[in-house]
C-alpha cells in the first residue's frame, strides 16, 4: 500500500514553504546540502561510474508534470563541477581519514561489482529454483 502516492506534492511549493516558514536556504541541486554529498554526486559518481543522479530526480519530476522533458535535457547538459577540486579532494580525504593519494587511488582503480567478490548467491539462486519447482515461491525478487 502506498498512501503517499495519493497526496499531491509540488517540489517548488514545498521549497517555498521551507524558505518562508523556516528560512531554509536553497542549494543548486538535490543532495548538495553537504560538501560530501555534493562531491559524491557531482564528481565521484559521474567521473568514476558514469552515473548522473539527476536523471532519476528529473524523471520523477517529469512523471509528476513538474518539469518537461526538454527542461530536463537542458539541465542535464550543464555539468555541475566543483570549482576547487583539489581543495575538495583534500577535504573529503581528511573526512574519510585517508590521504589524498589513497582517495585518488580509489578513483583510478578499476570499477568492480558484487560479482568480483565471493558470496552465497548461487545457494540463493538454487533455493529459488527449488521453491519455484515446488510451487512455494511467493512474490518476486527482493
Amino acid at each position: 500500500m502506498t498512501p503517499l502516492n495519493y497526496v499531491p506534492y509540488s517540489k517548488e511549493d514545498a521549497m517555498k514553504l521551507l524558505v518562508e516558514r523556516f528560512g531554509w536556504q536553497r542549494y543548486p541541486q538535490k543532495h548538495f546540502e553537504s560538501r560530501f554529498t555534493r562531491f559524491y554526486e557531482s564528481y565521484w559518481l559521474p567521473k568514476k561510474f558514469g552515473c548522473d543522479t539527476r536523471r532519476v530526480q528529473y524523471s520523477s519530476l517529469i512523471l509528476t508534470k513538474q518539469m518537461t522533458r526538454e527542461e530536463a535535457w537542458k539541465s542535464l547538459r550543464i555539468r555541475l563541477m566543483m570549482r576547487n577540486l583539489t581543495h575538495e579532494f583534500e577535504y573529503i580525504a581528511t573526512k574519510l581519514g585517508i590521504s589524498v593519494e589513497e582517495l585518488q587511488g580509489y578513483m583510478d582503480a578499476p570499477n568492480k561489482t558484487y560479482r568480483d567478490y565471493r558470496s552465497q548467491e548461487s545457494i540463493y539462486l538454487l533455493g529459488a529454483k527449488v521453491m519455484r519447482f515446488l510451487g512455494l515461491e511467493r512474490g518476486g525478487k527482493r
